[in-house]
């Protein structure tokens, strides 16, 4: 296998027009798939840093090409079909069956990171993060937990990533609203809710690039442009970003707040066995705490996700910003050298 330029690269994927549609389920029903044009820009980025593309899709595209073309390495952002809660395993489970190398974290570490509950649990005794309560029925929502409780709470799907379920609606006041909330949740995603401590402060995302060891690339701040105290970063403002919210990078927080949130992000990375990228997210409360609330490590690199609006505030282009991950992959694979 080749390493540097001239590389054949798989790119695995999965394309919001090659879903079938359901007409059941919510109108987010897409939102972690990609668009063509995110495709494009990919392939743009990997053929001008002087490799070969091969686009292999997603789902029966994807099996049927794998063992068909000859790749030296796969870049894979495929988010994996079905509801099922470790769905981002799927390509990198078939390619580590084949033997193939291929860019990004693992089968088992995707799994953990999809499911929120679970990683906040590992981490638990590492970090800092709010308190939460998982749902698997309306039932379960006891007088115990209100007790257990103060409003307010924000609530979200168990298993889903790109904001998915996570509305203006999701904060909670009281109970009435929490359970409307879960309800709707649990009626429209088929799977358990998370009620979690809604954290009052700013709402930061910290990009990792590499691994020995992960470098921190950059620290974003998501500022509303009208004030609200209560502010979610929700799939209404990311669909509307443009003219919702301001992005500050470098984030103008305190030394050390900065600090902590480096430090915590470093560790949550190699704690779950994240590589080659990332991203997490974080509140910072109002007394400069950082509460780590999830992580992403498989996030998007279309041109309105948020690694590529951190990197181009950094000054790194999406050309060496995919090529990058791609470097951090090629380097734990010592057989991807040129004899």
């Amino acid at each position: 296998m080749l390493k540097g330029p001239g590389m054949r690269v798989g790119l695995a994927y999965d394309l919001k027009e090659a879903i079938l549609p359901n007409g059941a389920g919510p109108d987010d029903y897409l939102e972690e798939y990609d668009s063509r044009e995110t495709i494009e820009l990919i392939c743009r980025a990997l053929e001008n840093g002087g490799h070969k593309v091969i686009l292999l899709g997603g789902g029966h595209e994807f099996l049927q090409k794998i063992t068909r073309e000859q790749v030296d390495i796969v870049f894979n952002i495929a988010e994996g079909r079905g509801n099922y809660h470790s769905r981002e395993a799927q390509v990198p489970a078939i390619l580590e069956m084949l033997d193939i190398p291929y860019t990004g974290s693992d089968p088992q570490c995707l799994t953990i990171c999809l499911d929120k509950p679970l990683t906040k649990q590992l981490l638990a005794k590492e970090v800092i993060t709010p308190r939460w309560q998982v749902i698997n029925d309306i039932e379960d929502i006891s007088p115990k937990l209100w007790a257990d409780f103060t409003f307010p709470v924000i609530i979200k799907p168990a298993y889903e990533g790109s904001s998915k379920g996570i509305r203006l609606t999701s904060v909670a006041n009281n109970q009435q609203q929490m359970l409307a909330e879960a309800s709707r949740l649990m009626g429209g995603y088929g799977q358990p809710v998370m009620i979690e401590e809604f954290i009052n402060g700013a709402e930061v995302t910290v990009g990792i690039i590499g691994n020995y060891p992960p470098e921190i690339m950059g620290i974003m701040n998501i500022l509303p442009r009208q004030k609200d105290s209560h502010f979610v970063y929700s799939l209404e403002v990311k669909r509307d970003y443009k003219n919702l919210v301001d992005y500050e990078c470098p984030a103008r927080l305190k030394s050390e707040v900065l600090e902590r949130l480096k430090t915590a992000s470093q560790k949550i990375f190699s704690l779950l066995g994240c590589r080659d990228f990332a991203r997490i997210d974080f509140r910072v409360s109002l007394a400069g705490i950082p509460y780590f609330i999830e992580i992403n490590p498989l996030p998007g690199l279309g041109s309105y996700s948020d690694l590529v609006i951190m990197a181009d505030k950094m000054g790194i282009s999406h050309q060496v910003l995919v090529n990058s991950v791609l470097g951090a992959a090629l380097k734990r694979y010592p057989r991807c050298v040129l004899a």
